[in-house]
């Protein structure tokens, strides 16, 4: 079954959009959508290191990832607004990440699969990459669920229960940067922050609780990554920018049904 291209390119989309669900409801909750941005223009810096190094891409882009999420977290504070920080470093990452692939021979070829994901290209070891990450991912938010939770909802509580803000925020620092190596196959690296952001926005009128929210975020994510990797097939189309495009009109098919619903 996992010779067919089409199979591995849709499991291949579910378990990154599985990876992207939970955490995405913790990018909205707490308007991370641009530290996202700035982690995953990251991801072509690892990249460039893993093709100069001849290592595993998803290795040199996880370790980029979770260098940049530190990075920001640490910059935060020292005299520079965050959005400040965040917009220095993720476009100085983006930029030296496409220098230094134009130094690599061989490689100008492959620069839009990186750019925007190259889903249908993907691997056996490739997927069990996808889903090994995402494993960790989902076990890591589930496992620490309700201490990001009422560190994020909460904090005057979550400091009163002795819930550390500090720790929480590396525990979302690791999941982001592994979402970010298990997504940029499927997406590729500009267009993971829409991942991790959409499918949550358009979740979030329809669902009463976190779970729920939660629950929901990651149908729409494999219905818009099965969706798009359709309609990329039928009309010959880039396949991460239409699966963000479907992602894109179940957001605008939610916030469309939810004013209608309120103003009955």
């Amino acid at each position: 079954m996992l010779d067919d291209f089409l199979v591995r390119a849709g499991l291949a989309g579910i378990g990154t959009a599985l990876a992207a669900a939970p955490l995405g409801c913790f990018v909205v909750w707490r308007r991370m959508a641009y530290f996202g941005d700035a982690t995953a223009h990251a991801a072509l810096l690892g990249v460039a290191l893993s093709l100069a190094l001849q290592g595993p891409v998803m290795l040199g882009v996880l370790a980029a990832a979770l260098v940049m999420a530190i990075t920001v977290q640490a910059m935060t504070g020292v005299g520079l607004a965050q959005d400040t920080s965040l917009g220095v470093l993720a476009h100085s990452a983006l930029a030296a990440g496409l220098v230094g692939v134009s130094f690599i021979s061989g490689v100008r070829v492959d620069l839009m699969a990186y750019l925007f994901g190259d889903i249908l290209a993907v691997t056996v070891t490739d997927l069990a990459l996808i889903w090994g990450g995402a494993a960790i991912v989902v076990g890591l938010m589930i496992w620490r669920w309700q201490r990001l939770l009422t560190a994020t909802l909460n904090p005057d509580l979550a400091q009163a229960s002795g819930i550390s803000a500090r720790v929480e925020g590396l525990v979302l620092t690791i999941a982001l940067a592994l979402t970010v190596a298990v997504a940029i196959k499927a997406v590729g690296a500009l267009l993971i922050g829409a991942l991790l952001v959409i499918p949550p926005a358009a979740a979030r009128p329809l669902a009463r609780t976190p779970e729920a929210m939660a629950l929901l975020t990651a149908l729409i994510g494999c219905a818009a990554t099965l969706l798009g990797l359709a309609g990329s097939l039928q009309f010959d189309t880039p396949t991460g920018p239409s699966i963000v495009c479907a992602a894109a009109a179940a957001f605008a098919v939610s916030a469309v049904g939810a004013r209608i619903w309120s103003k009955r």
